[in-house]
């Protein structure tokens, strides 16, 4: 019993010893590595490359072009950075690393149609950043090891260190004119005869226009303005479009504007401008005019109680209309800095579908490019938009004599199908009477 008792102790201090062995071999095995081989181990071991897909953008959206890599192969991110733009016909969809790490590889070339849940790209977790900078290079290093205390001294200073010196020239090199044998013999030519530059050559000017040129360029639609051309079309072929127009005297506004818009942009930070005006008269109008609220959906007609006015935005790839939601409940302060945040975000190509969908009724404002008249076309399935002109001073009758005012010209361009020329007209004519006097707005229940 005593001896399987000691042979038993015996065995398990020998395969503890050679437990301690392997631990020890392997621990000395990784301090031998560089830092550059520590970290291939530990992502070896430790990490699992991620592959990420197209992300779902929209219930109505399932592809879209891939626009551009912001990241390249090799390239450090960190977590919801962003990797690439997806192009669809009504937003710019981004794609953000769900994890911070290298990217490894890319699935995808610009200007590819990718599709919801396509593979993308690859990326490696990590810390960012971490594989950004390469390792330096050994003669760097070599040189480090030797010379650290050339780090410390000038810049200039360790430049000449690290050039070669040039060998005093023995006799025999006096002789044959001060060259050794070990230069090159065009060395040996340039000390003989003198310099002789060259003449430089003058920078070639791009060849001037020819007169009579017939020049054509192409360029690929994107897939917003394929869009904007294809709902432009289809409001004219689907709605029975019809426009209507009057002049509003602006005197009214425009002095409450100018009294009041320092206070506005001390206080609040924001331009008081003419469209939040425009944007609380239409909503009042709209809800003594409810059919101008209204749209089609098959047989029946949908009239709500409520404002979601679109707004349209000029952006550099087309006309997006971003909602301002129930407006109606809003005061002139609340709509200029909801249709701010919304101008940024167009600009900034940061809308999302949920900042355009459900609009009830669009202002246009062609004025701010100096446009004097024009036809807004409907925005569908909505029965009406109205168009903003520029203000031109003309002489108009007011009480028997002739003054001059500043007037704007309106448009309504309305849905023949829901609107009669009487609701259209009453329309404008009510959102003609709050602008010339603001005063009418605070009336209204």
């Amino acid at each position: 019993m005593l001896s399987r008792h000691i042979i038993a102790v015996a065995r398990s201090r020998g395969l503890l010893q050679a437990r301690n062995r392997s631990s020890a071999l392997a621990l000395a095995t990784f301090r031998g590595l560089n830092a550059a081989q520590k970290a291939q181990f530990h992502a070896s071991r430790l990490l699992q490359a991620e592959t990420v897909k197209v992300p779902q953008m929209a219930e109505s959206i399932s592809e879209g072009t891939l626009k551009t890599w912001t990241k390249q192969v090799g390239d450090s991110v960190a977590i919801d950075e962003e990797v690439a733009t997806i192009e669809t016909d009504k937003i710019d969809v981004q794609v953000n690393a769900p994890v911070s790490g290298k990217i490894v590889q890319l699935l995808a070339n610009e200007e590819d149609t990718v599709t919801v849940g396509q593979d993308l790209f690859v990326i490696e977790p990590g810390e960012a950043g971490e594989s950004a900078a390469p390792p330096p290079p050994k003669e760097e290093a070599s040189v480090g090891k030797e010379k650290p205390k050339d780090a410390t001294e000038p810049s200039d200073q360790q430049v000449q260190k690290t050039l070669p010196e040039t060998p005093a020239p023995s006799e025999s090199d006096k002789r044959s004119g001060g060259v050794s044998a070990g230069q090159p013999k065009k060395a040996e030519k340039v000390s003989k005869e003198p310099k002789q530059e060259k003449p430089m050559k003058e920078p070639q000017e791009p060849p001037a226009s020819v007169a009579g040129a017939r020049n054509e360029t192409r360029v690929k639609m994107n897939r917003m303005r394929l869009r904007i051309a294809e709902r432009l079309k289809e409001s004219q072929n689907a709605a029975a479009s019809l426009t209507t127009f009057n002049e509003i005297d602006m005197s009214s506004i425009m002095e409450m504007r100018n009294k009041y818009k320092d206070m506005i942009l001390k206080e609040h930070d924001v331009k008081f401008g003419f469209m939040s005006v425009f944007a609380k008269a239409c909503s009042l109008a709209l809800q003594e005019v409810p059919a101008a609220n209204a749209s089609i959906e098959g047989d029946e007609i949908v009239y709500r109680d409520y404002v979601d006015l679109s707004v349209a935005v000029a952006t550099p790839k087309g006309l997006v209309t971003p909602v301002v939601r129930n407006a109606e409940s809003m005061g002139f302060v609340q709509i200029e800095k909801e249709i701010a945040a919304l101008g940024k975000k167009a600009r900034d190509g940061k809308l999302t579908l949920e900042d355009m969908a459900g609009g009830t009724f669009t202002i246009s404002n062609g004025g701010v490019f100096g446009s004097l008249y024009g036809t807004p076309i409907i925005n569908l399935p909505q029965s009406a938009v109205l168009g903003m002109h520029t203000i031109k001073e003309r002489p108009v009758v007011v009480n028997g004599q002739i003054v001059i005012r500043p007037i704007m010209v309106v448009a309504l361009t309305y849905d023949h199908r829901l609107l009669d020329g009487r609701e259209a007209v009453t329309f404008l004519v009510k959102v003609k009477e709050y602008i010339e006097d603001p005063r009418k707005m605070l009336l209204v229940a």
